[in-house]
């Protein structure tokens, strides 16, 4: 499917929408209203930007017949508002490749990140932590909310694991880039004579799908139990209220005690499962679609390095697209727009060619 026909499609699904949102069962039934609003607002910039290429598309088709008139005047005239027009819409076509970024959840306005701890034992936890204060004071500077699912803790202070949910304009489109394996390279604070040593972690961002696309029943999954415990295994509270799910269709677990409820950490381990089984379905398309790709880095392949975070000489290194930037004290207190930007000009790059145009 080229750039058009998704173009095309999500267009027939914003209009879709309108129809349901005026359809008397939707108005009274106040979840799925709720849910067509939500996907309707995601879809809205793109809709009216859209209609507007293609209004332009037909202004141009209109013009160029206007150019062959035989008075001069209105030849002219027909030829300058051609150019134009042309011009006009080749900045509208740009900003509609900014929207198609990231494929069909492009527009998603949520997401679930999960970074782990990988090789490097102690080092490699408080790198996740670095990893989790950059996107954190990243998502800040962009407005987004930021809400912590789940977190296990190190014994010095870092992570094991952290699941994280991002809200916000464009929050998938950029974040869903950082799939992959990070690597530091740094002196740990631990380390006495000096050495620099390497440590991993890996990190995964999911689309968070409506509640409508999926819709999980109770005889579909298992609820454990349990109390809470902290670092060290010490009991939290002597309440059952940490939920563990297990998906059966897919054998996916999802864990979570954050919160003191009960019912609050199961409504966020139900989110977090939901991404999980979003996401895997997702991996088999992309899977079949594989061939057809034109892009590299949008793959999310978790056991694929995608960066290295060179402490002792400031580097980052991005090697999906060969981009080296001395500034990674920067970037690593939240200013990631530079490395952001540059996946995104890549992937617009990528995607440039793809315009459909006969004309």
């Amino acid at each position: 499917m080229n750039i058009r026909d998704q173009l095309e499609q999500k267009l027939g699904r914003f209009e879709e929408l309108e129809r349901m949102m005026s359809d008397p069962a939707i108005l009274a039934d106040s979840t799925k209203m709720a849910n067509c609003a939500r996907e309707h607002g995601g879809l809205s910039k793109l809709a009216h930007k859209y209609r507007n290429y293609k209004k332009m598309s037909d202004d141009i088709k209109d013009l160029k017949v206007m150019a062959e008139s035989q008075d001069p005047e209105e030849r002219d005239m027909a030829l300058e508002e051609l150019e134009s027009t042309r011009k006009q819409r080749e900045l509208l076509w740009n900003e509609l490749l900014d929207f198609t970024i990231g494929g069909e959840d492009a527009n998603r306005t949520r997401c679930v990140m999960e970074i782990r701890a990988g090789t490097g034992g102690e080092e490699a936890a408080l790198f996740a932590g670095d990893l989790f204060s950059m996107y954190k004071r990243h998502a800040e500077s962009k407005g987004w909310k930021v809400e912590i699912m789940e977190v296990s803790h190190s014994d010095m202070g870092g992570f094991k694991e952290i699941i994280l949910a991002f809200e916000g304009e464009g929050v998938f489109r950029e974040l869903q880039f950082e799939s992959g394996g990070h690597r530091v390279q740094r002196v740990p604070e631990t380390e006495a004579q000096g050495r620099i040593h390497t440590s991993a972690a890996t990190v995964a961002v999911m689309a968070e799908p409506e509640d409508v696309e999926i819709n999980l029943k109770p005889d579909e999954y298992r609820i454990d139990k349990f109390c809470a415990s902290g670092p060290g295994g010490q009991h939290v509270n002597k309440t059952e209220s940490a939920i563990r799910l297990t998906h059966y269709e897919t054998g996916i677990v999802v864990q979570c005690q954050d919160e003191k409820s009960q019912h609050k950490n199961l409504a966020k381990a139900l989110r977090v499962l939901k991404s999980r089984i979003y996401d895997a379905k997702r991996e088999i398309e992309n899977k079949k679609r594989a061939d057809q790709r034109k892009t590299l880095i949008g793959s999310g392949d978790r056991s694929e390095r995608i960066r290295t975070y060179n402490f002792p000489q400031n580097r980052l290194t991005d090697h999906r697209i060969n981009l080296t930037l001395y500034k990674l004290d920067s970037i690593v207190n939240g200013n990631l727009s530079p490395v952001t930007d540059a996946l995104f000009e890549y992937e617009r790059d990528q995607l440039r060619g793809d315009m459909g145009e006969t004309e």
